[in-house]
């Protein structure tokens, strides 16, 4: 196939799963430079790639999926890349009979590794290097840097933070999406009270009552920003941080784009069947238990199925503070 001069990327959601898309809008464009990279995705991703250098254009979701294919046969795409690989991208390269590339989701196995923990037909592939599959055939390549997020405005630590955490701090990301994802409070806490560095937590308004928990609990070594700034003020304060801890979300998959040292938690999911351990970071601890239970769900539960959450529970405190204090 000859070197299209426009093609357009696909990938709806969620957080995690369009940051790791980054790479492969990078290398078309760096390897490509003269075609047009587009993006599409659901509103609420937007941030991820609007302030994206590589990206020619950034396409929203509209509610009418007719209205989205029209918008797309106007623009006269020479090639699509669905990351995606669900029912609408099946319809929109339908409609459109765009040449295309396609990611295999492998949903096979992972129905297995979830149902009955055969975890040995899970691809140890990232999820990462498994999106730049469906771009192989033009010859692209893995350039082997991180992902990419690029902070919206200009900041200063004042802004978000007291003096006595605008020097060196431990960004701990507390919210995630499900419940077991998210270590119980008084783990944070035995985690807290064993760092040195100042702290600063993270998270939406959904963990605003968790981080009071354990602000009240530690006292002043450790400040409290859930629920009071925005995502991209949340990215600019991790960017900035020593060290980062946190779960299976969003933000702590965009951390990786900064290159900190990352303790990354675990609990009723898996980086195996995701396909999602840090990428191209120089130090990382991936913190999580053995169990026959374990995983029991690919994106996360309201309560442990079992009712016992040993998946978190179990997990040591220890290994996630000598990670921390290290260096």
């Amino acid at each position: 196939m000859k070197t299209p001069s426009k093609i357009l990327v696909i990938r709806f959601s969620s957080m995690g799963d369009i940051i790791y898309t980054t790479p492969v809008v990078r290398c078309l464009k760096q390897q490509f430079p003269g075609s047009e990279i587009h993006f599409l995705t659901k509103k609420e991703f937007k941030y991820i790639y609007q302030n994206n250098p590589y990206l020619t254009k950034l396409h929203l979701l509209q509610p009418s999926l007719s209205d989205t294919i029209r918008a797309i046969k106007e623009e006269q795409f020479d090639l699509i890349i669905d990351l995606h690989n669900n029912l609408r991208t099946m319809l929109i390269k339908a409609a459109t009979r765009l040449p295309s590339s396609t990611y295999k989701k492998d949903r096979i196995n992972k129905w297995l590794a979830l149902k009955f923990k055969w975890n040995r037909f899970i691809s140890s592939k990232h999820l990462v290097d498994r999106y730049l599959e469906t771009v192989k055939f033009l010859g692209v390549k893995n350039d082997g840097k991180p992902i990419d997020y690029y902070i919206a405005n200009e900041y200063q630590l004042e802004e978000f933070l007291p003096p006595s955490h605008q020097g060196s701090y431990v960004a701990f990301i507390i919210g995630a999406t499900h419940f077991t994802k998210r270590l119980p409070n008084e783990q944070i806490i035995e985690i807290c009270r064993g760092i040195t560095a100042p702290i600063v937590l993270l998270g939406g308004a959904d963990v605003k009552e968790n981080a009071a928990i354990i602000e009240a609990a530690i006292g002043k070594q450790v400040y409290n920003t859930c629920g009071q700034i925005n995502l991209d003020q949340s990215v600019y304060l991790v960017s900035k941080a020593h060290k980062v801890i946190g779960f299976d979300t969003g933000l702590t998959h965009i951390s990786e784009a900064f290159n900190k040292p990352l303790a990354s938690i675990w609990g009723g999911t898996t980086p195996e069947l995701l396909g999602v351990h840090p990428y191209q970071i120089s130090e990382s601890l991936i913190a999580g238990v053995e169990l026959p239970c374990r995983p029991c769900s690919k994106f996360g539960l309201e309560a442990c199925p079992l009712g016992h959450f040993k998946c978190m529970k179990n997990i040591s405190a220890d290994q996630i503070v000598n990670f921390i204090n290290l260096n």
